[in-house]
């Protein structure tokens, strides 16, 4: 028997760090195609089936997913939306995006998917996943012969795996991007100047959708995420402390900012989460380092303005599996063009959330030509066909070949 200094030595093709919607969607992909993999997790199974997260998916991500047998759960219970609705001056404008570009939202909370794709790989397709490790290295990730290292918690033993890829999908504040030495990747970052008050009401929706309010006080949202659970946002100061923000003052504001005629009432009801969200993005360029391929967060962090953070996420996941498939079939062209190809739709949905963001936040700003331009901008989505047709196109999500 090993003892806790000596490392139990392990082999696959692919170890995956993170059992998030990246992390998770990865391994399945791999694991039908029968490439061998691993995935790594600091938290329990229980806890990133519980942790809340995002909760809209765009269609052609849905797609993608059905594809690999992925989704049938997703289609059987979530919600789709086809609209939404700026509420400003005290008037509703509803915007049918699905009718533009023809496709919609599903509604389908970031727990409840990570859920599916555990069960699906681990439950299911008996894959290897260890929750709750401990310490968690990388190694020679430059080399021929990476490794990744960890201790079991239970144990306390060291255990060390070979590989010939590692895919980091552990997030803003995980081991992988920390292993690529400085300077050889280019980091990116850009802060929108606002944060936002993230709650959780257990209120049923008092919209059929989702809903921005735009104030001068401030940004309001309110997004519906299950007959009894409502996701609302306040635009709050950089740095506030959700402390400061007790049930009362919430409500009104939220009363407030997402005041319109004809509208119907807030249901109020106990807030079970209140998180401040500074609003920055980043990104990271290339998403490669040698025998390390970077996934979601740990390449990219967009602001939930757009809500795009799981999207791209799952963009990621599937153009990574797709590209590893393919180099066990002897192709690597999917490898060589992984970064640029993720990029591409990075950067796409990083211009349009920030484009949104000045619409949502330009009323508030303080600042006369802010506001002014941000008015101008609604004026034209709201009287143009052509200009609300390419807004519904980036708000839903371009099509991708997947």
């Amino acid at each position: 028997m090993s003892s806790p200094a000596e490392p139990v030595l392990l082999r696959t093709s692919v170890v995956i760090i993170g059992a998030g919607p990246a992390g998770l969607t990865t391994a399945n992909v791999l694991r039908a195609a029968g490439v061998d993999c691993v995935v790594l997790e600091a938290e329990s199974r229980e806890f990133v089936e519980q942790r809340p997260r995002a909760g809209f998916i765009e269609e052609w991500v849905v797609r993608a997913l059905d594809r690999r047998g992925l989704a049938d759960r997703l289609l059987e219970r979530a919600e789709t939306q086809g609209q939404f609705e700026f509420r400003f001056d005290g008037e509703r404008h509803t915007v049918p995006t699905a009718q533009l570009p023809g496709r919609r939202h599903f509604v389908y909370p970031q727990p409840l998917l990570v859920t599916d794709l555990v069960a699906s790989y681990v439950d299911r397709a008996a894959g290897d996943a260890r929750f709750g490790v401990r310490d968690v290295r990388l190694h020679d990730i430059d080399g021929e012969r990476p490794a990744v290292s960890w201790t079991d918690p239970a144990t306390g033993v060291r255990h060390r795996i070979e590989c010939d890829f590692i895919a980091g999908c552990d997030g803003a504040r995980g081991v992988s991007r920390a292993a690529i030495p400085a300077g050889k990747t280019l980091l990116t970052r850009y802060d929108h100047g606002v944060a936002w008050l993230a709650l959780l009401a257990e209120a049923p929706p008092s919209a059929d959708g989702v809903v921005f309010g735009i104030h001068g006080s401030g940004f309001g949202a309110h997004m519906a995420r299950s007959p009894e659970v409502t996701r609302y946002y306040l635009q709050v100061a950089p740095g506030e402390d959700a402390a400061n923000w007790p049930h009362a003052r919430v409500w009104e504001a939220l009363h407030t900012r997402l005041a319109a005629a004809g509208a119907r009432p807030l249901t109020e009801g106990p807030l079970l989460e209140k998180v401040v969200l500074d609003m920055h993005n980043y990104v990271v360029e290339p998403m490669t380092y040698g025998r390390l391929l970077l996934a979601g967060d740990a390449a990219h962090l967009v602001a939930p303005i757009a809500a795009k953070g799981m999207n791209l996420a799952l963009n990621d996941a599937l153009l990574l599996a797709d590209a590893l498939i393919a180099h066990y079939r002897g192709d690597d062209s999917g490898l060589a063009g992984y970064s640029q190809a993720c990029l591409r739709r990075v950067w796409q949905y990083l211009e349009f959330s920030q484009w949104l963001s000045e619409v949502l936040h330009g009323a508030s700003s303080g600042d006369r030509f802010r506001a002014g331009t941000a008015s101008a901008r609604l004026r034209r989505l709201l009287g143009s066909d052509t200009a609300a047709r390419a807004f519904a196109g980036l708000y839903l999500g371009e099509e991708a070949d997947l």
